[in-house]
């Protein structure tokens, strides 16, 4: 088996899932397309890396290392990080953050610690309380079926 997997839902407004996996050999996987971005941290070789990684148009081959493991948030339609929009993530245009520490990131000029799959719960809090995380209420709206003031061309 390549892959081992976890998946739980999460407290949060913003979050569909919270994921975990590891992988027991090198090998390559078909990432299929998907409407939601997010936040994947990876560590490999005693290195740890978090990527913000956007919706995808079409499947695309991925690489998967030997004895790696990742942790994954996914974010619900309608959740944005205003300073990295998901459009510009869309297709693989992901952006690493850069690391701090061996155990934190930077994000908008702050450290921040890698996040585990017991509390991005409270990551997440503390990304919206800092007004790092956003919802559009209209995509609530539409999903929902209300009676929208635009034409359904704008939404």
């Amino acid at each position: 088996m390549l892959f081992t997997f976890e998946q739980r839902p999460s407290d949060s407004s913003f979050v569909q899932a919270i994921w975990r996996t590891q992988s027991e050999r090198s090998a390559s996987f078909i990432s299929t397309a998907a409407i939601h971005w997010e936040m994947v941290l990876m560590r490999h070789k005693g290195k740890t890396t978090l990527t913000v990684r956007g919706p995808e148009t079409k499947a695309t081959p991925v690489p998967v290392p030997a004895d790696a493991e990742w942790l994954g948030i996914t974010f619900k339609l309608g959740t944005f990080m205003p300073d990295l929009p998901p459009g510009a993530l869309l297709d693989r245009h992901d952006v690493n953050l850069p690391e701090a520490t061996g155990k934190s990131f930077w994000l908008c000029g702050s450290t921040w610690e890698f996040p585990t799959f017991e509390n991005a719960d409270t990551f997440v809090m503390r990304l919206e309380r800092e007004g790092l995380l956003g919802q559009d209420p209209l995509v609530d709206m539409v999903r929902g079926g209300h009676q929208q003031s635009l034409s359904i061309r704008s939404i």
